[in-house]
């Protein structure tokens, strides 16, 4: 037997001077330092040479090297947070779209020059690297990339804050495009890892499932109940560095993975059953393989609620372990811990934060329901009822038995309440209940965020005014002072200094830096605005930006499209609400013109659509098909593709955002009014000058606000007109029946001209907009058709033009996300900034 030597402490504190930063031991951003670190990442990290070495080694080996300057940030954040014992703001969201975040690294780190040189002197290029990393698999939509937006300005903003995730292993899908239907295949983002991620091993906590609940008296009489007899996973997880622009805070992104409880039978496997010897493996780490698994099927429904609960259990756990650290009760709880829900995903907190207060901590109801309604806030993202989430009562019985029973007794408590209140309104109790009545008991996890949370919030001031009048009004009436408006923002950093630099160097160049971390500074380019030397700049900008454009969908695509045409844009998720059919609607109107001879357009025009649909989403699959199919007669119709282009752009992500927004010229923004929570993408487009036309929808109402009615085109129904309308017998078919150009258009889509070898194809996108046109789009056809003219007339005077672009930039102060998180950090989450100091900063 050999013996292991015992070692010596001297000083037990030896390891802790070692690894505190001292001013001669953080990493030096020089030229010189940088490829040593590099090099050394390569040898020592990668184990390669440059005989040996792949671009992807290089890649990973320039992530390493960034890596070790965010560390040293990262490490000195946390313990600052320990030291201060500061209020931390939790985020927890199912879906991040981080975009890239090699750029974003160099960019706040500030070390752009140094590192383009260092590689350029080892004979590498920045941008080849650059575009080797995969977007992370995270999200689908505005509600990811709303988080992740917020992330950078809560680290540029320096307030004390973690993301929680889960670290999808297939994210959503890659969306490819056969025959013009959208086909998914897995999204493998992991398949060479994630060298931006560190694995935590050590925080993996238990998640439990199915099981039953058993009831026993203690010494005092109380029940005292235990969740027993349960499925077992683990939680393990990824953390991610966040870093802050131009300072020493880097935040944490932490991600949960699941792993099994037992990952191998033996027993099994001896005996030759080898797919049950990894059974039990299998089955459980599906929980994090797939964002959004269909649920229009019974398993579906089950994954995705063990997702939230996996995502919601793992998190709480986490944070009661780090709050722990620094306190022994919980009573400071709401004073150090402030957890907000990303929309109804992880509403799940409420009763699993009870079920941990009441059963392991030992805590009565009230007390533990008094720290549950001081800690958490609500965001709400939609008012549309499908996607106001519900669960049905016997699933929830069958894998969360416990939590259940909390929700009754939550329920039981808020109807009480209500019946005080309102002691003959039982229509009232039947509205506001948890428990949505009928065939199949559902439990609505809206009414329980809002129930269980100090603060609800709408994203954008129309939306939070729906919310209280009318999507939940009952609960507005009791709790008014729980409501209120955080109109969303996006992030300056990526979305105008990464995705834009040459018009963000022409910003700096005239305003100076500021901008970056101030958006209203940008209100200083009005004075810019009829500078003719500036207009020509600033539509060079642009023409650069459409020409790179065109290149890359001539090189992906195999299409060609004129730089010279307009870019009228529409890009992001397909649904029937965002209304890409309407603009459809309007591709066709001109193209039979065209052939009729009764029309020339004012110029050339190029519409470029983008964007996934839910797998199990079949008419907005049908959608792009339609669009696809559309696009296949426009193009290769000699008296047209010369004056109109349609394309769809496959695959959507934040890259591929990034690379049309600057180029766009007209965002089309024309969901129906009443419908668009807000919108982040209409601010994007309008930072980068490109001219929106939409309805009074989300924050295209603040949008015009800011930009003026001179700088924006504006149709259609109101949200007031869209319900009267809905309310008073709205007949679709009298306008189908007087317009003669929309019959025209519906009739080629409903009997095959655009797919005849498939007559009947669209028949079900058509005949539901007869009957019904629940989204508007035959009712505010001919406006969008007369407002498309009217922006058509304004394209053709390139000055006017200009002057809008540059006023649509110069106004999106206030869209920032900096300005957003500034506002929840002091009305919602009571947090104050933490600046980071290093005992050495070299920028």
């Amino acid at each position: 037997m050999i013996r292991t030597p015992k070692i010596k402490k001297k000083n037990p504190n030896k390891l802790l001077g070692i690894l505190s930063p001292t001013t001669n031991e953080l990493l030096s951003n020089d030229v010189e330092t940088l490829q040593k670190n590099f090099v050394n990442h390569l040898e020592f990290s990668q184990a390669k040479d440059k005989f040996s070495a792949t671009k992807y080694d290089y890649f990973e080996c320039l992530v390493y090297t960034l890596r070790d300057r965010l560390f040293e940030r990262w490490i000195e954040t946390q313990q600052a947070y320990y030291r201060k014992d500061v209020k931390r703001v939790y985020y927890i969201s199912m879906e991040y779209m981080m975009g890239r975040l090699l750029c974003n690294a160099i960019l706040n780190l500030g070390i752009k020059n140094t590192i383009s040189q260092a590689l350029w002197e080892l004979g590498l290029d920045l941008e080849e690297l650059h575009n080797l990393e995969y977007d992370a698999g995270l999200g689908n939509g505005g509600l990811g990339r709303l988080a992740a937006c917020f992330l950078d300005s809560m680290a540029t903003l320096q307030y004390p804050a973690y993301g929680y995730g889960i670290r999808y292993e297939y994210g959503i899908f890659s969306q490819k495009i056969q025959d013009g239907f959208q086909i998914e295949t897995a999204d493998p983002w992991l398949r060479y890892g994630n060298p931006w991620e560190i694995e935590r091993r050590e925080f993996n906590y238990c998640v439990k499932f199915y099981g039953r609940v058993e009831n026993t008296k203690d010494g005092k009489g109380n029940t005292v109940s235990k969740w027993v007899d349960t499925d077992d996973i683990y939680a393990v997880g990824y953390d991610t560095p966040i870093p802050g622009y131009r300072n020493n805070t880097v935040n944490n992104l932490r991600l949960w993975s699941a792993k099994a409880s037992r990952e191998f039978n033996l027993e099994y496997f001896n005996h030759g059953d080898y797919d049950r010897a990894l059974e039990e493996k299998i089955q459980s780490e599906v929980v994090s393989k797939v964002l959004y698994p269909r649920d229009d099927f019974i398993e579906g429904r089950e994954l995705r609620l063990k997702q939230e609960y996996f995502l919601v259990s793992a998190t709480l756990q986490d944070i009661i372990r780090r709050y722990k650290k620094a306190h022994k009760n919980f009573k400071d709880f709401p004073d150090k811990v402030a957890i907000q829900l990303n929309d109804t995903h992880p509403a799940l907190c409420i009763p699993e934060l009870m079920r941990l207060l009441i059963d392991q901590e030992n805590m009565t109801w009230n007390d533990a329901w008094k720290i549950c309604n001081k800690t958490f806030a609500y965001t709400n993202h939609t008012i549309l009822q499908e996607a106001l989430e519900t669960w049905r009562t016997n699933l929830m019985e069958s894998l969360l038995p416990r939590h259940l029973q909390i929700i009754y007794e939550i329920n039981q408590r808020l109807l009480t309440t209500i019946q005080k209140k309102y002691p003959k309104d039982v229509n009232r109790l039947q509205r506001m209940s948890l428990i949505e009545e009928g065939d199949e008991r559902k439990v609505r996890m809206a009414h329980l965020a809002i129930t269980g949370s100090y603060s609800v919030n709408g994203v954008a001031k129309l939306h939070t005014e729906i919310l209280k009048t009318k999507v939940f009004k009952d609960f507005y009436d009791i709790w008014p002072e729980r409501f209120n408006n955080k109109t969303n923002g996006i992030t300056p950093r990526r979305w105008l200094k990464l995705a834009n630099p040459g018009l963000s160097d022409l910003i700096t160049e005239v305003i100076g830096e500021n901008w970056i971390t101030d958006l209203a500074e940008l209100k200083k380019l009005e004075k810019y605005m009829n500078d003719k030397s500036f207009q020509e700049r600033w539509q060079k900008v642009k023409e650069a930006r459409k020409q790179h454009l065109a290149a890359c969908i001539s090189y992906h695509l195999k299409c060609k499209i004129d730089p010279q045409s307009m870019y009228d844009c529409q890009i992001k998720r397909i649904h029937e609400y965002k209304r890409q059919l309407l603009n459809l609607l309007y591709v066709i109107t001109v193209y039979n013109r065209i052939l009729e001879k009764s029309y020339t357009p004012a110029g050339p025009r190029t519409f470029i659509f983008s964007g996934k649909a839910a797998p199990g989403y079949m008419v907005a699959k049908l959608i792009i098909k339609l669009i696809n199919s559309v696009a296949d007669v426009v193009n290769h119709e000699t008296k047209t593709n010369k004056l109109i282009k349609l394309i769809f752009i496959p695959d959507y992500s934040v890259s591929m955002a990034e690379l049309i927004i600057p180029a766009a010229e007209l965002s089309e923004q024309i969901s129906t009014a009443g419908m668009e929570a807000s919108g982040t993408g209409n601010m994007k487009f309008s930072l980068n000058g490109a001219v929106t036309i939409g309805t009074l929808d989300g924050a295209n109402v603040e949008i015009r606000e800011e930009v003026g009615e001179d700088n924006i085109f504006i149709f259609g129904l109101t949200a007031e007109q869209v319900l009267k309308k809905r309310d008073g017998g709205y007949n679709p078919s009298l306008i189908y029946e007087k317009d003669s150009e929309l019959k025209q258009a519906l009739d080629q889509i409903k009997n095959g001209y655009f797919c005849k070898s498939q007559p009947d194809l669209f028949k079900p996108l058509i005949e539901p907009l007869l009957k019904q046109d629940y989204y508007m789009l035959l009712a505010d056809y001919r406006s969008y058709i007369e407002m498309q003219e009217k922006v058509a007339d304004a394209y053709k005077d390139k000055i006017k033009w200009a002057v809008k672009s540059i006023m649509n930039s110069a106004n999106c102060g206030r869209f920032s996300s900096d300005r957003t998180i500034k506002e929840y950090a002091e009305n919602i989450w009571k947090v104050k900034p933490l600046p980071i100091k290093l005992q050495q900063v070299d920028q």
